[in-house]
């Protein structure tokens, strides 16, 4: 039987209506051809730059949209609280302070820096507890419980509704696109993907992104069922993800043409091809997806290729490690 928030995908109209949300804080950003990367990938790949919004990550499009729906209904707490291992906890507390809500955090311990940096800046209280993000998620929860405040989901059709546009803008900039990879963490990303490709009725095969050292959802859908799988990544924080959510599961399953698994040798492979022939610095997950392009080379050929560049938030201890190493 099909989950409530997935039986019913948002439509064309919403992903507008959540585009307008989007623009009152930062206008599309840009997609490019870029001449090095095709000669690299041997056909044509063009990549979105969701590292040029105002928080460096695709996320914020989400946050915002979330918001919005909650005040337009007249919901808005007086507090949030979320789990994060970054770029989620930047959208909501970008979102939270425009709506004057107050914002609780919680990360993993070790998390990064730079990250925890920016939460903070945005006037987030940011606590740090659990091991992996799903420890920090099943803390989020019971902290919201506690204080009466609400849990905001890493997973949610609003949230996907919002992240949307960005798939929106891409594939009707680049309408004749064929195959486009996107990474999957606790899956808001790649179900956006389906869920525009669905409401432009667009032809383009959507290939989903997993670390091969963060199983869940490839597990997962080969499964049936979620399926935990044990993280170990390094470098892809945002794709760090124990457990899949059933939501985004059941969507996945049903839309992905396939997906790909990238090592971290692989994504710190292409964090450096990014560098080198686009001078954008994208984080792990946000490599993911070149990455996963670059392993089906040999299957692309003559195709018109599409990635995102989710997020550029890597500490600049590790992008040197990752630029060194090559």
């Amino acid at each position: 039987m099909a989950h409530p928030e997935t039986a019913a995908l948002p439509t064309l109209a919403q992903i507008e209506a959540a585009a307008s949300v989007v623009y009152r804080e930062f206008p599309p950003t840009p997609q490019y051809r870029w001449a090095l990367l095709s000669e690299r990938l041997g056909t044509d790949c063009w990549v979105k730059h969701e590292n040029h919004t105002p928080v460096g990550a695709f996320k914020i499009r989400g946050g915002l949209t979330y918001f919005h729906e909650l005040a337009r209904q007249g919901e808005l707490p007086k507090e949030v609280v979320s789990a994060t291992r970054g770029n989620h906890g930047q959208s909501i507390g970008w979102a939270a302070r425009a709506h004057g809500v107050g914002c609780t955090i919680v990360v993993p311990r070790g998390n990064s820096a730079e990250k925890n940096a920016a939460m903070r800046a945005l006037g987030v209280q940011l606590i740090e507890h659990g091991d992996d993000f799903t420890e920090s998620a099943d803390y989020a929860r019971q902290l919201a419980a506690e204080r009466g405040a609400l849990m905001v989901p890493s997973f949610h059709m609003d949230l996907v509704r919002g992240v949307a546009t960005y798939w929106w803008e891409f594939l009707r900039a680049v309408p004749d696109l064929e195959v486009a990879y996107v990474p999957i963490g606790l899956g808001s990303g790649a179900c956006a993907a389906i869920v525009a490709r669905q409401a432009l009725n667009h032809p383009v095969r959507i290939v989903g992104v997993v670390s091969a050292h963060a199983r869940t959802y490839a597990d997962s859908i080969a499964a049936g069922r979620v399926v935990e799988a044990a993280v170990s990544t390094r470098l892809a924080d945002g794709m760090a993800v124990r457990r899949a959510d059933e939501r985004a599961l059941e969507l996945l399953a049903r839309h992905l043409d396939h997906v790909v698994a990238v090592t971290d040798e692989e994504v710190a492979a292409s964090m450096r091809a990014l560098y080198e022939d686009t001078h954008n610095l994208a984080e792990g997950a946000g490599a993911a997806a070149f990455a996963a392009a670059l392993q089906e080379r040999s299957q692309l050929a003559g195709r018109r290729v599409g990635v995102v560049v989710t997020g550029a938030n890597v500490d600049a201890s590790l992008m040197s490690a990752v630029l060194n190493e090559g």
